[in-house]
């Protein structure tokens, strides 16, 4: 297995040189990273292009980004021809439908709110803004959205489950809205299925004091093409957790960021994915540190198997000047079974103070630990248990994050199924 682990520098300069080539985040592969600095709608816009998230452009406008043509830093990974449209298309096909319940199909816990509401809501816009072309083309095209609150200091005991059923190819866009008010508490479960070609918004404010968990299952159709941009915004002392779980779908791209906007919260971010011959799953993050002492871990762990099986994690992290007191790490692990999958995982961290509690990062992609496969057979264990066994150890540490046990015993169902068709 080949690891990457690093540990943050502290008091590092801010502006070493850089090789021809090279950013501070490592190898700039598209040559449109050359050249004069591009306007930016929002966010500033300081420093070569992409080459720092702090100066990423973003932007309610279609118009202010370029059409995509895989050279980019953010897509270089995604075969656009599998976008099915979603990034030259207009986005007028119907959304999928949304239904709101308890899990199980019992009734959703009492006093949380769900609306369908226009798009001059006031709450619409306030978690996130579009960072790239696909996410700012949903921006331009949903017609309402879908608001779920959960009132200020309400303990909601069991989850709550967005299911959200495809039931159409047409190209099509959607926008929800998850509002967690201040010193209240619950799981807020975001369950995609059918068939669908979908670039969605899902913005999360999670207010002061607030404890929410949001799970984003991808458990689609084989045909299934879904993009979906999923950003919060952390008050004074919340926390916030995210799982997201990637299993369905033809191409698969998630998206979650989480900005500290008060000191004292904390963030978890977990991911889940397990792809097959020919899928593409794509996960990129981003923890934004733009305030004092906050805390944030990310743990993302997959597995792959079959012929053209592609995974992509991208983990960036920010540090800004005025985060002073920020402990953070993030870790990406890849379990490859077979020959002909492929992994791609990149850590990125940047740090502009020096004043932190600690940073870092970690990143693996192998296969099978031999050591823990002779462990198991050296008692008894035939090796194709032995090898489950692994697996299941592997991935079940997140399944076991999400705390709501109907659906963990539904995914781990799908996760033996996934090894099942392996012949794993």
């Amino acid at each position: 297995m080949t690891e990457m682990t690093e540990k943050a520098r502290i008091g590092a300069p801010s502006a070493a040189p850089v090789i021809d080539g090279f950013t501070e985040e490592g190898e700039n592969l598209s040559p449109l990273n050359a050249g004069p600095v591009k306007a930016h709608s929002h966010g500033g816009g300081v420093g070569v292009p992409d080459s720092s998230r702090a100066g990423r452009l973003t932007s309610y406008k279609l118009a202010d980004f370029a059409p995509l043509t895989g050279r980019e830093e953010d897509w270089r990974f995604t075969p656009l021809k599998r976008l099915r449209g979603l990034h030259t298309d207009a986005l007028t096909g119907a959304a999928p439908k949304i239904a709101v319940s308890g899990p199980n199909g019992s009734e959703a816990p009492a006093g949380i709110t769900v609306e369908t509401v226009g798009r001059d809501d006031a709450r619409i816009g306030t978690a996130g803004i579009p960072e790239d072309r696909v996410a700012a083309a949903a921006w331009e095209a949903f017609a309402e959205a879908t608001v779920i609150t959960i009132p200020a200091e309400l303990q909601a005991e069991t989850g709550v489950i967005v299911s959200v059923n495809g039931h159409s190819k047409d190209p099509a866009a959607q926008h929800i809205v998850i509002v967690a008010e201040k010193f209240s508490k619950a799981v807020v479960v975001l369950d995609h299925k059918g068939s669908a070609t979908l670039s969605q918004n899902v913005e999360v404010d999670v207010r002061d004091g607030a404890d929410l968990t949001v799970v984003s299952v991808q458990e689609w159709d084989d045909d299934a093409v879904h993009a979906s941009a999923q950003a919060a915004r952390i008050g004074r002392d919340a926390k916030f957790k995210h799982v997201a779980v990637n299993l369905g779908g033809d191409l698969v791209r998630v998206t979650p960021a989480s900005k500290f906007t008060q000191p004292g919260g904390e963030v978890e971010m977990y991911g889940l994915y397990f792809a097959d011959a020919g899928q593409h799953l794509e996960q990129r993050l981003f923890v934004d540190h733009a305030v004092p002492n906050c805390k944030s871990r990310v743990l993302y762990k997959g597995a792959l198997q079959g012929k053209g099986a592609h995974t992509v994690w991208v983990g960036d992290v920010l540090i800004r000047k005025e985060a002073e007191g920020t402990d953070t790490y993030e870790v990406n692990r890849n379990l490859v079974l077979t020959d002909g999958a492929r992994a791609d995982s990149v850590p990125n961290l940047e740090i502009e103070t020096g004043l932190i509690e600690g940073a870092g990062h970690a990143s693996a992609t192998g296969r099978f630990d031999d050591e823990q496969l002779f462990y198991l057979m050296a008692r008894g264990i035939p090796e194709d248990d032995a090898r489950r066994l692994v697996v299941r150890g592997f991935l079940f540490e997140i399944i076991q994050q999400i705390k709501v046990p109907a659906l963990e015993e539904r995914l781990a169902a799908a996760v033996e199924r996934e090894l099942a068709a392996g012949n794993i």
